[in-house]
């Protein structure tokens, strides 16, 4: 889409919502800077995908407990495992669960909330309310244990318990702009032209919640990959892998013998990732706020 502005560089008042959007976050310093630090990261975890780095993270090469070096720019573990290399694969891990929870719990949410928002007071709001209150009443660790003795080990039980437990607060959002949404002008003349209920909720109302969802989308994009972090500290993540947590689990006993360079390692990785994607998360939402964008 061309950007129309006037002589001074500012948007035209015809230029649409979003290219005023990304006016305003290009504008915005410190999100570029994070945006720029979130396709770092996005592109480590593609070369791991590509097969360009990151393939050696479970061999067994290296003396116990070798100092930083040329050849192990991290040092190893306590069984001789390159920790850059755990390093740069958990990248991979990270981002194949944030991606996996966010689109998809994003995706429920979104369906969900606008189906409830809708139709309001009838059975399927109470029905899609009460599914809600019930999720967000259980404890969410004990809600993911519960999930993975059930499916006895399956890889992707974590998954499924994220999934199952984020969406909420999307549904949440989405239901109520749907609420304001459907009073509108432009979804009353849907209805008196007599178009079906799923064309009016899906071709004209959900598209206006897209930058509800796009924000949702990043916020929970983080909590995957912190719940990943600590589910897989407590040996109910990852299972066939490794990952940051898994990392963080198998220092404590090698911080206790002195060696601090898996523990650095792996935090120094989870901490920029969360960091960047917060302050990106955050520029984000400020950028589209329709109150912001369209003033």
């Amino acid at each position: 889409m061309n950007t129309l502005t006037d002589d001074i560089g500012t948007p035209r008042e015809s230029e649409s919502l979003w290219g005023k959007a990304w006016y305003k976050f290009r504008r915005d310093r410190l999100g570029m800077l994070s945006l720029g630090v979130v396709v770092f990261f996005m592109l480590i975890a593609l070369g791991v995908w590509a097969g360009l780095w990151g393939q050696n993270w479970s061999g067994i090469e290296g003396p116990m407990w070798a100092p930083p070096s040329a050849e192990y720019w991290a040092g190893t573990n306590i069984i001789g495992q390159d920790i850059f290399e755990r390093a740069i694969y958990s990248t991979k891990t990270a981002f194949e669960v944030g991606m996996v929870v966010a689109i998809l719990s994003t995706l429920l949410g979104g369906l969900l909330g606008a189906l409830a928002g809708y139709f309001t007071n009838s059975w399927v709001d109470e029905i899609i309310l009460w599914l809600m209150g019930v999720l967000d009443s259980i404890p969410f660790y004990l809600f993911v244990a519960a999930i993975a003795y059930s499916l006895q080990g399956y890889a992707y039980s974590m998954h499924v318990a994220m999934i199952a437990t984020f969406w909420t607060t999307t549904a949440r959002l989405v239901r109520g702009e749907v609420i304001k949404l459907k009073h509108f002008e432009f979804v009353e003349a849907a209805r008196a032209i007599g178009l079906p209920q799923r064309l009016i909720i899906f071709r004209h109302i959900t598209p206006n919640t897209f930058h509800i969802l796009l924000v949702q989308a990043t916020i929970v994009f983080v909590g995957a990959i912190k719940s990943e972090v600590i589910l897989s500290f407590l040996g109910l993540g990852v299972v066939d892998g490794v990952s940051w947590g898994l990392m963080i689990a198998e220092s404590t006993q090698e911080v206790q013998a002195g060696h601090y360079s898996n523990f650095i390692t792996a935090s120094v990785f989870l901490f920029v990732l969360v960091m960047a994607f917060n302050m990106f998360s955050d520029s984000l939402q400020d950028a589209l706020d329709p109150k912001k964008v369209s003033a």
